[in-house]
């Protein structure tokens, strides 16, 4: 193509960016059945979905269900996924730009039709391999690394996967087994890129100051949250919240994060005081700005019917960097 076409085309593509505001885009990875989509869904109701793009990573599968059962690899490889067209699309929709999107359907484990995307003023991208490449990570504003102890990620998976998409549990336990190494190889090293980490699990206090593993025997019945708050974005000022009054709810320590370097670790109490909860709650809320009239919404915290504090306060924490990097594009 001739030098004067190129710049012809890079000119008509800044014209049409300069007048599209730049969205935010939120980019949640993890293995499968880690907690990415619950965490999305109160996400998007907090925000309001009018104002929301949310995009699963997934959907960029090469495979479908049957095709993938004569192949050497599982949906967890690069090489079973279009890596290149999804790094395509997430810098279109970081541009503001709308893209057709491949859609997977994990019931049938078929595909359906390409869906029209707009980019709205958030934008949530979920799913195996979203932070895979240094690629897709530039294009995320905040990322997240879900990261529940791996027997109750187990748990979760063989309970969902038996009950939404038709397998029995032995099928899905066969299938954990086959996916380990994958997940160990592309899933897990992601972890490293995140700004925030999140594990839904019991509450374990770390050991000489280290990030801490739950036990085999690990109860997920009550679950609290760590999240590990990286310095690679700015968070939320959460003094107002980190009283000793609130302690039984939320409390900081600073550990050792897996590479040594220290990190903040937010601890939020599954077995707190309810009462006590909703008031961190209602002060995390209050300090996001957005008046007096805006009751907290439903949604937050919601999973499997029931209510979840951590998740909720989990969620307000999110949403305080979609908000403050929204202000700031």
């Amino acid at each position: 193509m001739m030098p004067e076409k190129l710049m012809e085309m890079r000119r008509a593509t800044w014209k049409n960016q300069a007048a599209v505001p730049r969205p935010v885009i939120l980019t949640i990875a993890g293995d499968s059945a880690a907690g990415k989509t619950t965490l999305t869904r109160g996400l998007v109701d907090a925000l309001g979905a009018q104002n929301v793009t949310a995009v699963c990573a997934d959907d960029y599968h090469r495979y479908d269900r049957e095709e993938r059962r004569a192949l050497p690899f599982t949906p967890l490889n690069p090489a079973c996924n279009y890596i290149d067209i999804m790094e395509q699309h997430l810098q279109l929709l970081a541009a503001g730009q709308p893209i057709l999107k491949p859609k997977y359907d994990h019931a049938t484990g078929t595909f359906g039709r390409p869906v029209f995307v707009e980019a709205r003023r958030f934008i949530i991208v979920e799913g195996l391999l979203p932070l895979h490449t240094r690629l897709a990570q530039a294009c995320a504003d905040v990322s997240v690394f879900m990261d529940p102890p791996e027997p109750i990620r187990r748990e979760w998976k063989i309970a969902r996967d038996t009950t939404r998409r038709g397998y029995t549990s032995d099928q899905v336990i066969r299938e954990l087994e086959r996916r380990e190494p994958e997940s160990a190889e592309f899933i897990r090293p992601q972890r490293a890129s995140a700004d925030i980490v999140v594990r839904f699990g019991p509450l374990l206090e770390p050991t000489d100051g280290a990030w801490p593993h739950a036990h085999e025997d690990a109860d997920s019945g009550t679950l609290s949250a760590t999240l590990l708050l990286r310095p690679t974005v700015s968070h939320p000022d959460l003094s107002s919240v980190l009283t000793e009054e609130n302690r039984r709810a939320i409390h900081m320590k600073l550990i050792r994060d897996d590479d040594g370097k220290p990190v903040d670790a937010l601890h939020v109490h599954g077995q707190a005081p309810p009462q006590l909860t909703h008031q961190v709650e209602e002060a995390l809320w209050r300090g996001l700005g957005l008046g007096h009239d805006a009751g907290m919404p439903s949604g937050l915290g919601a999973i499997n019917g029931h209510r979840n504090e951590p998740l909720a306060i989990t969620q307000l924490i999110l949403v305080y960097h979609l908000l403050q990097l929204a202000a700031e594009h």
